[in-house]
């Protein structure tokens, strides 16, 4: 169980390793946008697939955030990550990170599903 907490510790060191260097001009742009969607994501309160969703709600916990850190991670340059890695370890003992435009626009993703699902519900009651 200790490692599994270790684990998570370096997974939220990297995301926010991973933040730091989406603001970073030194890592090319289409690098940056990515970068920037992964944390975005990574640290909103608010998920995509809630978690009270069995088995689905922790795949993007579990799968897709450590993915997209994994992936980012191999673009930026090297001598970039190091410098990020030593900030993220500061900035990390110091404050907890949130997006709240992130959830924003999660909500309003569920927002626009539940109107389009009503829509349809509302169209195929009509037959």
């Amino acid at each position: 169980m200790q490692s599994l907490k270790q684990l998570a510790k370096k997974l939220k060191k990297e995301t926010y390793a991973v933040y730091l260097a989406s603001k970073d001009s030194r890592v090319p742009w289409y690098v940056r946008l990515l970068a920037a969607g992964v944390v975005a994501y990574a640290f909103s309160p608010i998920d995509l697939i809630p978690d009270f969703i069995p088995i689905l709600g922790y795949l993007d916990d579990l799968i897709i955030v450590p993915f997209g850190v994994w992936l980012v991670l191999k673009l930026i340059p090297p001598s970039v990550l190091a410098e990020c890695r030593e900030r993220a370890e500061t900035a990390l003992s110091q404050k907890k990170p949130t997006s709240w435009v992130a959830a924003g626009v999660i909500v309003i993703i569920w927002v626009l599903l539940g109107i389009l699902t009503a829509l349809w519900l509302k169209h195929f009651l009509k037959r």
